[in-house]
């Protein structure tokens, strides 16, 4: 769907009688933080280039799906996208691989943003951690296998395997048990722990929204969840902690891409280099929306906090492939719904 934004700049585009149509470039992103994006990204960039900005918005599955209906005439130019979904646009040829020499900033990101499908095909923008929150005056978190102890049985929610931090939490636990399968996709030894412990886990929740509510009314003490809902859950008035266990942490990473057949692919990767600047990071992060890959980004101790920030938070984060990602997951799904959610 397009925003308010591109609504506005039509009807005025309508109304006057312009010499010439401005160079429109169409991105397709998340639905979050927009109004913020718009101040520190979109506009100054408009600027610079003299083009206008198409902005549409939705998850990735559904803005996969345009990519997929629309292949033959693209109507997208750059898109954003969770790196499984990026590897899985790329699989069916909808992304174009980017001209690394036109990205002059991509040096400066971390080293697991600058190519993370392979082949040129994407850049991470952003990433996050995900870990286990608890009530750190109630309990300690050493390791992945803590969420089953026996002081916090009936005590503890895990997201469900639907949602974005269940695979990862099964294969941060599945790590914890044995890593060498866990890097190869097979979780079973985490599911059969989970499927253990099903009747001593409060909710396999949805939304991660529900874990500051659930931890306010001691329902829970720990959960597991990524680190862009800690803000809310750490304002709650409890002592709660955002554990760094033994073998450290998983999170998520979130990739900008150029669609095949884009006609403006000289300016969506001006966009793209533009967004990776360390100045366009820093905006965003002290914004708060998004985490940044910019190494020479610094932030107020404030603002770190509510972010997945610096070099020591990025060193201890696995990321789940996206390749194993997509090879696993209806497996993972099979296996879940047979052991856990029967």
């Amino acid at each position: 769907m397009f925003n308010a934004r591109l609504t506005v700049s039509a009807a005025a585009l309508a109304m006057v009688a312009a010499p010439a149509a401005a160079q429109e470039l169409t991105i397709s992103v998340y639905g979050i933080a927009q109004d913020a994006f718009d101040e520190v990204l979109y506009t100054p960039f408009e600027e610079i280039c003299d083009c206008e900005l198409v902005v549409e918005t939705g998850n990735n599955s559904e803005r996969l799906a345009k990519l997929e209906a629309n292949a033959a005439n693209p109507v997208i130019d750059v898109i954003a996208f969770a790196d499984s979904a990026a590897l899985e646009a790329a699989e069916k040829d909808l992304l174009a691989p980017l001209d690394m020499a036109q990205l002059s900033n991509v040096d400066g990101i971390y080293d697991f943003a600058q190519d993370p499908l392979g082949n040129g095909m994407a850049v991470g923008y952003t990433f996050y951690g995900t870990s286990i929150v608890y009530r750190s005056e109630e309990v300690s978190i050493e390791t992945w296998t803590d969420l089953f102890s026996e002081e916090l049985a009936g005590r503890v929610a895990l997201p469900n395997i639907t949602t974005t931090q269940g695979p990862l939490t099964l294969y941060m636990i599945q790590r914890a048990i044995d890593a060498e399968k866990a890097e190869a996709g097979d979780f079973s030894d985490a599911i059969a722990m989970v499927a253990e412990n099903r009747d001593r886990i409060v909710t396999f929740y949805e939304r991660s929204s529900q874990i500051p509510q659930l931890l306010q009314q001691e329902e829970i003490l720990a959960s597991v969840v990524g680190r862009f809902a800690w803000p809310g859950i750490s304002s709650i008035p409890l002592e709660v902690e955002w554990a760094l266990p033994e073998g450290g942490q998983s999170g998520g990473l979130n990739v900008l891409a150029v669609v095949a057949g884009t006609e403006q692919t000289e300016l969506a990767h001006q966009f793209i280099d533009y967004w990776l600047s360390e100045e366009i990071q820093t905006r965003i992060a002290e914004a708060r929306v998004d985490s940044p890959v910019n190494t020479a980004v610094e932030v107020d101790e404030e603002t770190a906090e509510a972010l997945t920030y610096g070099p020591e938070m990025a060193e201890s984060i696995h990321f789940l492939p996206p390749a194993v990602q997509m090879e696993n997951r209806e497996s993972w799904l099979d296996a879940w719904n047979t052991e856990i959610a029967r």
